[in-house]
């Protein structure tokens, strides 16, 4: 799981950052996006002792996330960076360019910038620092896995504050994806003000929604 840090390492570069991102696919809340950059010494005595195990967020049980969540937090070798693009955002730019603006504000949110940054998934432009693409990033190094974690337990704090805002839709179990029992509420009660309605899910609900009552009256 450090492959990818100890090239760069090796070629004397220090500050080395992963960036992942959570919440791309839901039909509710913000895309959360996170920048973990590890104390070389630090990520490989503990690869294998506090950090063993840790890899993408989506294969790790709640507990297991949450448990790694409160170790990166609490690490002085672990620098973290949160970068977050809300509903307004989403709707206004896309969904693309909203994960785009959040990893960006979560490499910015860093104590220092990073020398090289790794990312899940596809190239991204805009980085302060030359970066390098790894397609299934969040299981190959340990740097992406943290910011995995990092980016899916902050979504799910803020999904479940929502939930407190308005327990109408169920967002503390879901998180915001279409499962059948958000669609239901969905239809129900229309969008919320935490819905994206650039998604087509949300408008067709929306839509049925506004037919719905213009016939009730």
């Amino acid at each position: 799981m450090l492959r990818f840090e100890r090239q760069y390492w090796n070629q004397g570069l220090r500050k080395i950052a992963g960036v992942d991102e959570a919440g791309r696919g839901p039909l509710a809340g913000p895309v959360v996006a996170a920048a973990v950059m590890f104390e070389q010494a630090f990520a490989e005595a503990e690869q294998d002792g506090l950090l063993r195990g840790l890899t993408d967020s989506k294969q790790l049980a709640e507990a297991t996330r949450e448990r790694f969540h409160a170790i990166l937090l609490a690490s002085p070798n672990a620098r973290i960076g949160v970068g977050i693009a809300d509903v307004a955002e989403i709707d206004a730019l896309n969904i693309f360019h909203a994960t785009r603006m959040a990893m960006i504000r979560a490499v910015s949110a860093l104590p220092s910038l990073p020398e090289h940054i790794l990312v899940d998934g596809a190239p991204i432009a805009g980085f302060p620092a030359p970066s390098t693409a790894i397609v299934g990033g969040d299981g190959k190094s340990l740097s992406v896995a943290a910011a995995s974690v990092i980016a899916k337990v902050t979504r799910d704090l803020l999904m479940k504050e929502l939930d407190r805002t308005d327990s109408r839709y169920g967002f503390a179990r879901h998180k915001g994806y279409g499962t059948r029992a958000h669609m239901k509420a969905l239809f129900e009660h229309g969008p919320s003000p935490a819905h994206r309605r650039s998604f087509r899910p949300v408008r067709e609900a929306a839509a049925i929604r506004s037919r719905r009552e213009t016939s009730d009256e």
